[in-house]
């Protein structure tokens, strides 16, 4: 699954940039999905995972990283632009725990103005299925969802505001955003492996 989600945020770089530009619009809330309906699916899972970063949230949380070390400034530096990080993840013991009735809710916003898909991975062989989706007005980005689903797992990370994935990949195991891998040129193989 992981490796999946991986290849399908590779693409996204590349295909970010041919739909906008770097500007956000002031009206970013709008990318934010409605993700309560799925909170019944915790009653059935063995693990879940549910962050709600809203705006006030994300300003309080910039500022505790400093300028002085380089790592932090560039996390700094992107949290400022970000109206808000959401996730939902449900990990479930047996197969088929939830049914995509279930995620109509969610799914269905996506399928709503303003939000395109931009990469759809399945696998047939391994039963996962990875979407990403950007939700514009106009030329601007006004945010970022991903969802990934397999037979025994469901994750939806949606992200209000400015969207850089080069920048995002700062954010990887914090604040409920998974490990992306997102290529990148001054990584090293390493690096990558630490």
């Amino acid at each position: 699954m992981r490796t999946l989600f991986r290849t399908s945020l590779r693409i996204a770089p590349v295909m970010l940039l041919l739909f906008c530009g770097a500007a956000i619009s002031s009206k970013a809330q709008s990318a934010k999905l409605q993700l309560d309906q799925l909170d019944a699916l915790a009653n059935r899972a063995s693990n879940t995972v549910d962050v709600k970063l809203d705006e006030h949230l994300m300003q309080m949380t910039w500022k505790i990283f400093s300028d002085k070390d380089p790592d932090e400034k560039k996390i700094k530096e992107l949290l400022q632009k970000v109206k808000g990080i959401y996730v939902k993840s449900f990990s479930f013991d047996k197969e088929n725990e939830y049914s995509p009735t279930e995620l109509e809710s969610v799914m269905s916003q996506l399928r709503g103005s303003g939000w395109n898909r931009i990469v759809g991975v399945r696998s047939k062989k391994e039963g996962e299925n990875v979407d990403v989706y950007i939700n514009q007005l106009g030329d601007q980005i006004n945010g970022l969802a991903v969802v990934s689903m397999n037979v025994k797992e469901f994750t939806i990370v949606n992200i209000v505001g400015p969207i850089d994935l080069d920048k995002l990949s700062e954010l990887e195991g914090s604040f409920g955003v998974p490990d992306l891998d997102i290529a990148r040129p001054n990584k090293t193989k390493k690096d990558k492996d630490d």
